[in-house]
């Protein structure tokens, strides 16, 4: 076709921009095949990745959250742990001041038993010492006494006298 087919076709001159049937035929058919191509081909595949980027993007964010509220959880577990532990340690600190009290108190006790017998034994030993002091001296008081007396008065007295 040329210009001048165009213009019987088109009533008015349009110039350089009066269509070609030809042209518009086969270019209709490339924009049809072209999206056939993009809608039934191109399109679903690309619309296939996205879905697949946005479900693994989204399937990561859960995966994180559920890794996050797992870690709190052995968090709070070690914590409850920790506290407990902490208690334990407490209580077995306090079981062994007051074990250590208790053998403090036994180891003083003793003591002292041990030195109220040693303080017994030795008033025992005193007393028994004292008392054959006073023997022995009870027959010599005499004597002395005797002589004593006798240099005092200047002659003998008691049994010494005969």
């Amino acid at each position: 076709m040329t210009l001048a087919q165009n213009s019987q076709i088109f009533p008015t001159d349009l110039g350089p921009l009066n269509p070609v049937w030809a042209e518009l035929i086969l270019g209709a058919v490339l924009f049809a095949l072209t999206f056939l191509i993009l809608a039934k081909g191109i399109l679903p595949k690309i619309n296939r990745t996205l879905t697949q980027r946005e479900d693994a993007i989204e399937g990561g964010t859960e995966r994180a959250d559920d890794l996050r509220a797992e870690a709190t959880a052995i968090r709070e577990q070690y914590e409850a742990e920790l506290a407990e532990a902490r208690h334990d340690a407490a209580r077995i600190r306090s079981q062994a001041t007051e074990e250590g009290s208790q053998a403090i108190a036994a180891a003083r006790a003793e003591g002292l038993r041990e030195r109220e017998a040693i303080l017994a034994a030795g008033h025992e030993r005193i007393a028994a010492e004292r008392e054959a002091a006073e023997r022995e001296l009870a027959g010599d008081v005499d004597a002395w006494a005797r002589s004593l007396a006798g240099r005092i008065i200047g002659e003998p007295v008691g049994a010494e006298r005969s």
